[in-house]
């Protein structure tokens, strides 16, 4: 048998089959993934004080209300587009949100919960939810503590730039 021949023989007996079962291996991989972006519906962000919420963001209804620097409460209507939720999957999933806790709680020396500023995301998607509570107290994994304040940064700041972005 020429060289030629040996290695058409090698692609076709080793390299054909490994190729093929790797296509179909990540395929369902994919199909199968917990957190899809075909499958997302909406983001529903709120922050404030403690236990108290008052600023809320919910996509599926646009709604956002907030204080502002006057501490007045200002209500007004706040449309993500696709490529706004695209990046927010993608940034939740580059951090790892589908891997938190649902408690990211801190506590004070008594055991309970610290009064600090108190932050809750969801995604919803059609067949599963994703949410976490999270206080800017926590202190027990740095890294988690770190991902946690990023991804909600991430959130706020698109919402505000979206905001910003209609008032214009």
């Amino acid at each position: 048998m020429s060289d030629k021949g040996k290695k058409i023989f090698l692609g076709v007996c080793i390299i054909l089959p490994f190729l093929i079962y790797m296509v179909y291996y990540y395929s369902i991989m994919v199909k199968n993934a917990p957190y899809r972006f075909s499958d997302f519906e909406s983001i529903s962000f709120k922050y404030g004080l403690g236990d108290s919420l008052v600023n809320q963001y919910d996509s599926k209804t646009g709604y956002y209300q907030y204080v502002n620097s006057r501490d007045s409460l200002v209500k007004t209507k706040v449309k993500l587009r696709k490529d706004d939720f695209l990046y927010l999957h993608r940034k939740a999933a580059e951090l790892g949100f589908w891997n938190f806790p649902e408690q990211i709680v801190g506590e004070n020396a008594d055991g309970q919960s610290a009064k600090l500023p108190h932050y809750y995301l969801e995604f919803k998607y059609k067949n599963k939810t994703k949410f976490i509570n999270f206080d800017t107290g926590y202190n027990k994994d740095p890294k988690l503590n770190d991902a946690a304040k990023n991804l909600i940064t991430e959130v706020s700041n698109m919402i505000n730039d979206v905001r910003d972005r209609d008032q214009d």
